[in-house]
């Protein structure tokens, strides 16, 4: 698999991501689920407090990619809803930490919302991957 990532600027990469990433000679490629702060019988955790529920969402999100024989480096793109855009960039240095560390730099949209499925929830990401 072939990847280059497509930045005009410079700005982004403060933020840890980039514009786009162009992937060519890919063998397979993930969608991923929305996932959210929540315990293994699918039970919301962590109430109110955004990044406890960031750390989580990507904990989940990490082990649908692992079932999947892949890993948070192989995500090119995040989607990202939230209940509460202050308080998630507030708390964004919990899910930036955890992509430099996986060596992740996706191209990523952050959307504010009303209400998630469930109503304890103040995250979701949604992943596409490509291993």
């Amino acid at each position: 698999m072939e990847r280059r990532i497509i930045n005009p600027w410079t700005w982004q990469d403060q933020m840890g991501y980039v514009q786009a990433n162009e992937v060519a000679g890919a063998g397979r490629t993930i969608y991923c689920a929305g996932q959210g702060s929540v315990d293994g019988e699918g039970s919301p955790v962590q109430p109110e407090d955004m990044g406890a529920q960031i750390g989580q969402t990507l904990d989940n999100l990490e082990a649908v990619l692992r079932e999947a024989g892949a890993s948070l480096s192989d995500v090119m793109r995040l989607h990202i809803y939230t209940t509460d855009v202050d308080r998630f960039l507030e708390a964004y240095g919990a899910l930036a930490s955890r992509l430099a560390e996986a060596g992740c730099r996706p191209a990523s949209t952050l959307v504010g919302v009303t209400r998630l499925a469930l109503p304890e929830m103040l995250v979701e990401i949604e992943a596409t991957a490509v291993v």
